[in-house]
Formats: structure tokens, sequence, C-alpha cells
């Protein structure tokens, strides 16, 4: 598993979604459909949302890429 951190490819917004589809081994669309399904329920998920793109890192321009 990969580290949680937003990268600088595959945004669409901040990079949450793709975030979360990297460490979990799934595709962003994937992780995009879940969040947009998932905010017909009741709850905090544009909050939880707007955190993890305040708490999580973004990816390091100088890091080199993961093997």
């Amino acid at each position: 598993m990969s580290a949680l951190v937003r990268p600088r490819e595959g945004r669409v917004i901040a990079g949450v979604c793709a975030a979360l589809a990297n460490r979990f081994g799934t595709s962003a669309t994937t992780m995009r459909i879940i969040f947009l399904v998932s905010c017909l329920l009741p709850g905090p998920q544009f909050v939880l949302y707007i955190v993890l793109w305040i708490v999580l890192p973004g990816e390091d321009r100088t890091a080199a890429p993961a093997r």
C-alpha cells in the first residue's frame, strides 16, 4: 500500500479521492463515485472531504517516484 498523500497527477478538485484510491488500490473514478453516492446519505461527507483536503499532505514535487 502506498502512503496517503494527495498526488499531483490525476486530481479533479483537491486530490482527496485520488489519494484514497491509491491507498486502497482502486481507481480514482470508483472512489469519486463512492463519494458522490455517499453524499446522498445523511452525514458529514462534504465536511470530511474538506478536512482531508487540509490534513493530507500534497505529493512532494522533488520526491522520487515510489517503486
